[in-house]
């Protein structure tokens, strides 16, 4: 691996410099340099971009071109006449400056090629067809080529290191704009530009008054003559496997005008590429912001989902899924807008995994346990949104929207311990949620602005667990702190949940409009919520019948809580901007009510605080900037945390909550730099926070054998954290170079086996980068990465070293076949054992033509046959080593048909 990695970065050192250099300055007739101008070298037998550079503030650019070559050089920046000329390249570096003249007559110019990358404002372009070379099949096979743009491992996408919002296409929003979705089905062959909106906001009416600085969309132009027409693909594909006949079946079909659009999308797979999993479609929230997100209030209202939400095909044995979704945008009349998504998505999915898990304080006692499972887990998943918004005139806008959400998952498992031997286990969920949010403006003059926005969240839970134990010898103590009837063949344990939520979250601000450079905000906003709780624990007997234990200790088996949350607050907050400088300092004063009700007893108590919030911003130019933040917030914890009845995470897991349980506050300071230049497409960013959080809730623990029994306190020590991040990127003409590391360090307490623990973890990461861009020759990206993960408490240090390289590699090749492969190699070493693995996949595709409408395409996963991926975990108390078993190889036919 080592000797292809040098190869591999040998091959880019030689492509990348085996060019010369061409630069200068660009001026105006009285000398002034000029910044912005483009400047960008086509090679004029192929009509492709070559090379291209934006002028610097001293005027000044680089061009990286070939050798003993010919280019068209065109030269332009408005309001000046564009400069065209001839330019012959020999072996040398050439200096040349230009001297651009005033264009009175503001004529037309016909330009033969387009700038990769414009400025406008806020707004960021690219030209898509100037970063594609042919191997692009989605949108986010163009995204990661763009300077400063990046994908998430999670399938996200970053701008200069903030994180998208949305993604719309052609001013439409896509799934309301969740990025995932665009990215892995958004065609590349009809994008022709994609915009960055930074600052961006829904409201026009509120752009300069509210701070939008971390809001980037992104938003999609299609191809002329994509519009008015469907457009998209359709995937259909076949193969085999060891185990069964393999099937995929894909349509992605999108419909623009100006009035209405549609997407379609379908997906019918038993290869493991499914278009969503189950975490994806819990965090679709459909666009939705609570108003009170920077209010300094944070509640957790908790999630009784099941354990099974990620169906990556490197983590699971079988993936079989089924989706349809569908979105529309319709605009009757120009001031009323319709939207809306529906989405059916069933995933069937088989698990195996293999854990060993080392004690590593021998003072507890716990011995070392290794467990083997195996899993069947299915999904149905439902969710509909509906949106309206209605703006009459400029001073007046309306938004309403509704979605709904359904589940039903079930997993039967089926687990071996070497401590507690063989047990079954059942667990069944069937949560359903309705979300409302309407939001008003209105713009009274220019100097007065309100903002009325409010959200309801109504959500039902109901997980249903079972297990049965079959080694009764090893659980008989636990059966009896429980209170089960111990004289049956097997302990078969029920335990019914219901968790109701109910919360209203509003807020009204109104803006004053001091001066074009600073402005007051007072706001007046309120959180009600209400969340019922509901357990039993029974168990079956031999002849089928329901027992109810009496478990031993205060703890009962059942649990009846509501707990009923407020939070009125009323605060200011003011803007100002002062040379480079923008300051927006803010304070709220809150009344809180935390009150629970259960087994006849009131616990909580109604109290006041106030929250300061600073948020300081040095532009140090256009394009650098550096923002200091400063803010405390309220963490209120979820009704199960308050529960005094006894609660089975798991049939080794028991947790009573504490009633009593009280808020914890946290204090957090930021500093966010950021660096985009255009002239060197240097991208830099870095970013240190620090965090530390009083009365936080912590977990109290006692172990009998690997048993675990837990309850919650509120710290009496600070919890602290510290994280830092930096990227550095830059262009060297087809060549992007790039460096991350991210560090982190966090120090907690908690309460294990009567003693008090103080634990500390430290995680260091680096990733080099390089990758090419060439329009002609193969393409290559490797990246790797190396992590170091030390956890210490006290006398016990657990350290674990990651290497992880990887190396794609795409070429397009006599305008008709393209060859993508990817290989990745993970090695992970805990200080005694080394485990590694590693996943190769590649694909070959024919079409005759660019713009052909068929393409034929074999793809293989897992060449290598990999049956398993390592994954080592240090924790506060334990050393564990999971093996995750995956899809074998498998190989695939597709035909793919473009409308």
């Amino acid at each position: 691996m080592k000797h292809f990695l040098f190869v591999a970065l040998l091959c880019v050192t030689s492509l990348s410099f085996a060019q010369v250099t061409m630069s200068g300055i660009i001026k105006d007739s009285i000398g002034t340099p000029l910044e912005l101008t483009n400047v960008i070298a086509i090679d004029p037998e192929s009509g492709g971009l070559e090379s291209y550079s934006i002028t610097d503030t001293k005027g000044y650019y680089k061009l990286s071109l070939a050798k003993n070559s010919k280019f068209k050089l065109q030269i332009t920046a408005i309001g000046f006449k564009s400069i065209q000329e001839e330019i012959i390249t020999k072996e040398a570096d050439i200096k040349k400056d230009f001297t651009m003249k005033i264009d009175d007559a503001l004529d037309a110019v016909e330009l033969t090629y387009e700038m990769p990358v414009q400025i406008k404002g806020d707004t960021l372009i690219y030209n898509a067809d100037s970063f594609k070379n042919g191997t692009e099949r989605k949108l986010e096979d163009v995204l990661e080529k763009l300077p400063g743009v990046e994908i998430t491992e999670d399938g996200g996408i970053e701008v200069e290191g903030q994180r998208v919002q949305k993604v719309m296409v052609d001013g439409k929003d896509f799934f309301d704009g969740d990025t995932q979705i665009a990215t892995k089905n958004i065609p590349s062959n009809v994008v022709d530009k994609i915009q960055v909106l930074k600052n961006y906001s829904e409201n026009r009416q509120l752009s300069g008054v509210r701070n939008n600085q971390d809001n980037v969309a992104i938003n999609i132009k299609l191809k002329e003559g994509k519009t008015n027409f469907w457009f998209g693909d359709v995937r259909v594909g076949a193969g085999a496997s060891t185990d069964e006949a393999l099937y995929v079946a894909q349509p992605k079909l999108f419909y623009y005008n100006p009035k209405y659009s549609v997407n379609i999308i379908g997906d019918v797979n038993n290869i493991g590429e499914p278009t969503l999993n189950g975490r994806d479609l819990r965090n679709f929230g459909g666009g939705f912001r609570a108003a009170s997100s920077g209010s300094g209030t944070n509640l957790n209202l908790g999630t009784s989902t099941a354990n099974f939400l990620n169906t990556n095909r490197n983590q699971v044995e079988r993936i079989e899924s089924k989706l349809l979704a569908g979105n529309f945008s319709y605009s009757p009349k120009d001031e009323l807008d319709f939207s809306g998504f529906a989405i059916y998505n069933r995933a069937n999915v088989d698990t195996r995994q293999r854990n060993d898990i080392t004690y590593t304080d021998p003072e507890l006692g716990i011995p070392n346990e290794t467990t083997s499972q195996d899993a069947d887990q299915v999904t149905d998943s439902g969710l509909l949104k509906l949106s309206t918004r209605y703006i009459p005139n400029v001073n007046n806008q309306l938004d309403y929207d509704i979605l709904g959400s359904y589940t039903k998952e079930e997993q039967s498992q089926r687990f071996l311990s070497s401590v507690l031997g063989a047990n079954t286990q059942l667990d069944e969920n069937d949560p359903f949620s309705i979300n409302q949010n309407i939001n008003y403006y209105l713009t009274l003059n220019e100097k007065n602005i309100l903002a009325f926005e409010a959200q309801h969240l109504f959500q039902d839970e109901d997980p249903f667990y079972n297990a049965v134990i079959e080694d009764k010898d090893t659980y008989e103590n636990t059966a009896d702190d429980i209170g089960l009837d111990l004289n049956q063949q097997n302990f078969d344990i029920v335990q019914d949940r219901r968790i109701k939520t109910n919360q209203f979250d509003g807020k009204l601000d109104y803006y004053n409009v001091l001066n074009t450079k600073s402005n007051l905000n007072l706001f007046l906003g309120t959180i009600f919520s209400r969340q019922d709780f509901d357990s039993r624990i029974f168990q079956f007997l031999d002849d089928r019948s329901e027992f109810d234990p009496t478990p031993i200790g205060s703890a009962g088996a059942t649990n009846d809580v509501r707990y009923s949350f407020s939070d009125v607050y009323a605060g200011v907050r003011y803007t100002a901007k002062v040379g480079d400088f923008t300051f927006r300092p803010a304070v709220s004063f809150h009344a809180y009510g935390n009150n629970n009700f259960q087994n006849g007893q009131e616990f909580g108590e109604d109290f006041y605080r106030i929250l300061p919030d600073v948020d300081i911003r040095w532009d140090i130019k256009n394009s650098e900037s550096l923002t200091f933040r400063y803010n405390m917030q309220n963490q209120f914890t979820d009704v199960t945390n308050l529960a005094q009845g006894l609660v089975l995470n798991n049939f080794n897991s028991l947790f009573v909550g504490n009633p009593d349980i009280e808020n914890g506050l946290s204090q957090n300071v930021s500093l966010f730099y950021r660096n985009f230049n255009l002239f060197n497409f240097t991208n830099i960013i870095a970013n240190i926070s620090y965090s530390k959080r009083e009365d936080q809730i912590r977990n109290i623990v006692d172990f009998e054998s690997v048993i675990r029994s837990s309850t919650v306190f509120n710290s009496p020590f600070a919890d602290e954290t510290l994280t830092a991040f930096g990227r550095y990127q830059r262009t060297f003409g087809k060549v992007r170079a790039e460096f991350q590391a991210n560090f982190n360090y966090s120090k907690f307490n908690q309460i294990i086996g009567g003693n008090q623990s103080t634990n500390e973890s430290y995680t260091q990461t680096y990733r080099p980068g390089i990758r090419t861009n060439f329009r002609e020759a193969p393409n290559i990206n490797v990246r790797y990465s190396y992590s170091v993960q030390d956890v210490d408490q006290g006398t016990n240090s657990n350290k674990i070293i990651t290497n992880a390289p990887n190396v794609v590699f795409d070429a397009y090749i006599w305008n008709k076949v393209t060859f993508r492969t990817d290989y990745s190699y993970n090695s992970v070493d805990d200080g005694t054992n080394v485990n590694t693995f590693d996943i190769w996949n590649a694909t070959l595709s024919y079409r005759k033509e660019r713009q052909a409408k068929w393409e034929y395409e074999i793809r293989a996963t897992n060449l290598l046959n990999t049956q398993s991926r390592i994954n080592t975990n240090a924790g506060n108390i334990s050393l564990s080593l999971r093996e995750t078993f995956i899809q074998p190889r498998f190989i695939t036919l597709r035909v793919v048909y473009t409308l």
